[in-house]
């Protein structure tokens, strides 16, 4: 048994089709089936059930997949530790962010990361917090910025900044002249939200106190899949939503047709954490990217943790006010 049979394995295993898994070890389907057999027949059981439609994984196979996954884990760790007793911050750092909070947060801190750590690659991945969670149980991913709290034993998290939401509403809204939202105006509007699986409509039904999706009227079917795209059916005249603090500063928003107020609620926040495996071996490299995204960060937003003092100094090095 190797490292390059383990490989194939979980590569198998996830993908449950050999030739997705073949292209993704980067051999032939017949090389990678025969070494699957060679595993199995050094092992002395069955790991995958295959059919002419299907390929699944035993119950003696999913006993052994999380520890080939820790195998494999293990030997990237030796690799890791060695790079990193030469330089802790060279190398990449595959991060996930959900993308009601990728487009906003990553262009302030790409440049400032680059300055400070010029060896540290940064690798993005944009996608829901619940595939995020799954990728980087899978080792596919080295850490997540997701606003979901995350009760995993395996998992480690730090809190970074807590994000009001304002109000975007149509330009000609009659709101549009009050300072601040209040929950009986929010009572007063049309929501509209996200698809399903964004935490954001999760968050803005928990605000605006929507205990189930509308599931008739007028805007029961405009759920949108971007933040983007929410914003211009605002802009339509086709209703209202709640926009993450770090959005307001998107160039964008000054020509989707739509004006912004605060809300004057105390609970109409979200709080955004990076997370990441706890045996992951770059725990410098974890830190130098929360240190960064703190260190970026506008005023708009509140930074918690004992780094959130961030110096005028250096928010002037960065560009914020």
């Amino acid at each position: 048994m190797n490292l390059r049979d383990l490989k194939y394995f979980v590569a198998l295993a996830e993908t449950r089709h050999f030739g997705q898994a073949a292209a993704r070890t980067f051999v032939s389907q017949p090389t990678l089936s025969g070494q699957i057999k060679k595993l199995e027949d050094e092992l002395g059981v069955a790991l995958f059930e295959r059919t002419t439609k299907s390929v699944a994984l035993t119950p003696m196979g999913e006993a052994l997949l999380p520890h080939a996954r820790r195998a494999l884990e293990e030997a990237d760790a030796l690799v890791q530790i060695a790079r990193a007793h030469r330089d802790p911050l060279v190398g990449p750092l595959r991060v996930g962010a959900i993308p009601t909070l990728a487009p906003y947060l990553v262009p302030l801190l790409l440049a400032p990361l680059q300055r400070r750590h010029p060896g540290l690659k940064l690798v993005l991945t944009e996608e829901l917090t619940s595939q995020l969670i799954e990728r980087l149980h899978r080792h596919e991913l080295d850490a997540i910025l997701i606003a979901t709290p995350v009760d995993d034993a395996d998992l480690a998290s730090r809190p970074l900044f807590d994000e009001h939401f304002w109000v975007a509403l149509p330009r000609e809204h009659p709101l549009r002249f009050k300072d601040k939202i209040g929950r009986r105006d929010l009572e007063s509007l049309e929501i509209l939200l996200l698809a399903d699986g964004h935490c954001l409509a999760k968050q803005a039904m928990e605000v605006c106190r929507l205990s189930v999706r509308a599931e008739a009227g007028g805007q029961a079917d405009l759920r949108a899949a971007s933040l983007e795209t929410l914003l211009q059916l605002v802009g339509a005249g086709m209703g209202a939503t709640l926009v993450p603090a770090l959005a307001m500063r998107d160039a964008r928003m000054r020509d989707a047709g739509v004006v912004t107020r605060p809300l004057d609620l105390s609970d109409a926040s979200r709080r955004v954490s990076l997370v990441w495996r706890k045996s992951f071996p770059r725990a410098a490299a974890i830190a130098a990217l929360a240190d960064v995204v703190l260190a970026s960060l506008p005023n708009t937003v509140r930074r918690l943790g004992a780094s959130a003092r961030v110096s005028r100094k250096e928010r002037s090095l960065n560009g914020k006010n």
